[in-house]
């Protein structure tokens, strides 16, 4: 084993919470990856120790994001536009809060024009295969997320999946349930396919399983060309999934 190259990975989103575990991840395993991370902002890169292996860039100037993905092999894509809550909101006098965006960090400019200069990039590159996070629910256009500060989230990441899977490139889209920050390795994961798993009581994934998925999908085959939900059981009941390669042969979707 010790003498196969190890392959370069860069994680975008770096400073997320979800992508922070598979930058994390990728570095326990020197001995198979060389790792980055890419970040938008210089705190961020503080946040996540401030390596040299880790590159500041904004995904919506592509030439920000250039220096970091030559070179590499393969790319995980884990950033996303983030809600924020609008100022005022009192929970003490009822109501729902409101949502909105900050100013150019739009759905349409993150998750829509900020990814396809990922994968453009990427492609330039030479990358040898894209994963990307993206969410379930794509398939409902009045999905309540969509309304979240007007901000057609699932819309635009919808339209990014579908430039990736038409790309060329070898790729792996894993439309992940609601994010859980809890720990990994201790549920049966599930897969399927247009939104059915949300039609289930097992629609939730924990942040570290939808980090190991990313990285289990650069080792095999099986997770090539192919998109998929993605949840996974309560702890405590089913088998903790252990047989990644068994898990990815269960997928046939394309898209």
């Amino acid at each position: 084993m010790a003498d196969l190259p190890r392959s370069t990975i860069l994680v975008t989103g770096a400073g997320g919470r979800t992508g922070q575990i598979a930058y994390r991840k990728l570095k326990e395993r020197s001995d198979q990856f060389v790792v980055r991370g890419l970040v938008r902002t210089e705190e961020s890169k503080e946040k996540i120790g401030a390596a040299d292996d880790v590159f500041v860039g904004d995904i919506r100037d592509s030439g920000s994001i250039f220096p970091a993905i030559q070179g590499i092999d393969a790319l995980i894509i884990v950033t996303s536009a983030v809600p924020k809550m609008k100022p005022g909101f009192d929970p003490s006098k009822g109501g729902r809060p409101e949502f909105c965006f900050e100013e150019g960090a739009y759905p349409e400019q993150v998750d829509w024009i900020g990814q396809k200069n990922q994968i453009d990039a990427a492609k330039a590159a030479g990358v040898k295969q894209i994963v990307l996070v993206g969410s379930m629910g794509g398939t409902n256009p009045n999905h309540p997320l969509n309304s979240l500060g007007n901000g057609n989230i699932l819309i635009w990441k919808r339209k990014a999946e579908e430039y990736l899977a038409d790309s060329g490139i070898p790729y792996t889209i894993i439309r992940a349930g609601g994010l859980l920050d809890t720990e990994g390795g201790v549920r049966e994961l599930l897969v399927g396919k247009d939104d059915e798993l949300l039609q289930s009581q097992t629609k939730t994934i924990p942040r570290a399983d939808v980090a190991e998925v990313c990285i289990q999908a650069l080792q095999y085959e099986e997770a090539k060309f192919k998109a998929f939900d993605l949840a996974s059981k309560p702890e405590g009941t089913g088998t903790p999934t252990k047989d990644f390669k068994a898990l990815f042969s269960q997928i046939t979707a394309r898209f």
